[in-house]
């Protein structure tokens, strides 16, 4: 009787190793530690052979009788297929495919957003590739993926920690982890072994967002006013404020996701968060302040390029550095704070939970998820938009004119190096 998924789950490990059948030679076999294995059981030349197809549950069921349907294939051919992977893998070997590197590329392009396949966002894409062409790449370099031991792993790891960013270095871990797990099932490594390494990294408290008050708003147009720095980091600045998006969503904004005629800028699925087209209403002064900067960066892809590599978008820190250079402590103030300060001031004036919560793309994970429309409220939201941006006018006008903050004065190696971002 065929296997089903659900008697592969139910198996328990006993004293003595025992199979449990499916069809054609293929049967998983259960050892005492636990471990689930697929095998094919073949004759081959008058002589009874095994072949190890997988591990389970690296290797579903349906994954194992596909492979198993190829192993019988090359068996009904007269070919070994155990002597047919190993011939694939020197191959492999040769051309350098069994390198941590190369498995990891195969991975990400497995994971990535295809016109015929949803997949991972375009922020979370880069932001994977980033950690590994940054912080792994660089130390495991051409080495085959079955080679790197665990000891070297945590070396990495900590690596990464001690310059005091723990929580990329868990994530790397992560990251490095589904790699794996991506090899195991297709027989290019044997084991995870960043596994026991998975609580060595403390994961730091975590920070929410703050919900500044008008005073704090108040402190930071006139230091913004006052600030020296790239005028496009002062744009970027006003332009949170102004439409309280996500960091990485204004950063990686191009220009071809905004209408200035309509006044509305539209974000596509694959850079929004919870993968769905977003609107957002452009107040009078969020156009005026794109105007501005179409003069500036309006000949390239983004709003916001990076210096030194125009097809790249603006640092991921460069708006929590220019603070700090206004004179703010580290930390105190981040641009991911305007989200939390918009919405508690728009609910306190008046303005409905589900049209503040659609303007943040946080529609909720139930009948409201499944009817999700990007242009829900859409005329009120407008409103809503140039009522905020209003606000922080008069903010701003009520404001007295300030010398630039102790201590925020750029040098010019720091001045360069802002505008390098």
């Amino acid at each position: 009787m065929p296997l089903t998924d659900v008697a592969i789950r139910k198996a328990k490990p006993a004293e003595r190793p025992y199979r449990l059948s499916d069809a054609g030679g293929l049967f998983l076999e259960v050892r005492p530690n636990g471990s689930r294995l697929w095998r094919y059981a073949f004759r081959l030349g008058g002589k009874q052979n095994l072949y190890a197809v997988g591990a389970y549950p690296a290797v579903g069921l349906q994954e194992a009788r596909q492979l198993h349907a190829e192993a019988r294939a090359l068996v009904r051919a007269g070919v070994n297929p155990s002597h047919a992977r190993a011939s694939e893998k020197a191959a492999r070997v040769a051309a350098g495919a069994d390198t941590f590197a190369a498995v990891a590329g195969a991975w990400i392009e497995a994971k990535r957003t295809l016109p015929d396949r949803p997949g991972w966002s375009l922020y979370y894409e880069a932001q994977v590739r980033g950690i590994m062409e940054r912080d792994v790449f660089p130390y495991v370099k051409g080495r085959p993926i079955r080679g790197i031991t665990s000891a070297e792993w945590l070396s990495i790891l900590d690596r990464i920690n001690s310059r005091g960013a723990p929580t990329v270095a868990i994530l790397a871990r992560q990251l490095v982890s589904q790699v794996y797990g991506f090899a195991v099932s297709r027989l290019l490594a044997d084991n995870d072994p960043t596994f026991p390494l998975r609580f060595t990294i403390t994961r730091p408290q975590i920070e929410h967002a703050k919900a500044h008050g008008g005073e704090v708003l108040q402190d930071l147009m006139r230091r913004v006013a006052a600030y020296g720095g790239n005028r496009t980091t002062v744009i970027a600045v006003r332009l949170l404020l102004l439409t309280f998006v996500r960091t990485a969503e204004l950063r990686g904004a191009p220009w071809d996701e905004f209408d200035l005629e309509r006044a509305l800028w539209v974000i596509p699925p694959e850079r929004m968060k919870m993968r769905r087209r977003h609107m957002v209403p452009l107040s009078p002064q969020a156009v005026a302040l794109l105007r501005e900067l179409r003069q500036i960066t309006g000949a390239g892809r983004y709003l916001f390029p990076n210096f030194r590599d125009p097809q790249r978008c603006m640092c991921a820190t460069t708006i929590n550095r220019a603070f700090e250079h206004m004179g703010f402590a580290s930390g105190y103030i981040t641009g991911h704070d305007f989200r939390a300060t918009a919405t508690t001031w728009l609910h306190e004036n008046g303005w409905r939970s589900e049209v503040v919560d659609v303007q943040l793309a946080h529609a909720k994970k139930s009948r409201t998820d499944a009817a999700y429309n990007h242009a829900m409220y859409l005329p009120e939201r407008t409103r809503m938009m140039a009522v905020w941006a209003d606000y922080l006018d008069s903010l701003e006008a009520a404001a007295d004119p300030i010398k630039p903050p102790r201590g925020s004065k750029l040098t010019k190696r720091q001045a360069s190096r802002s505008l390098a971002h």
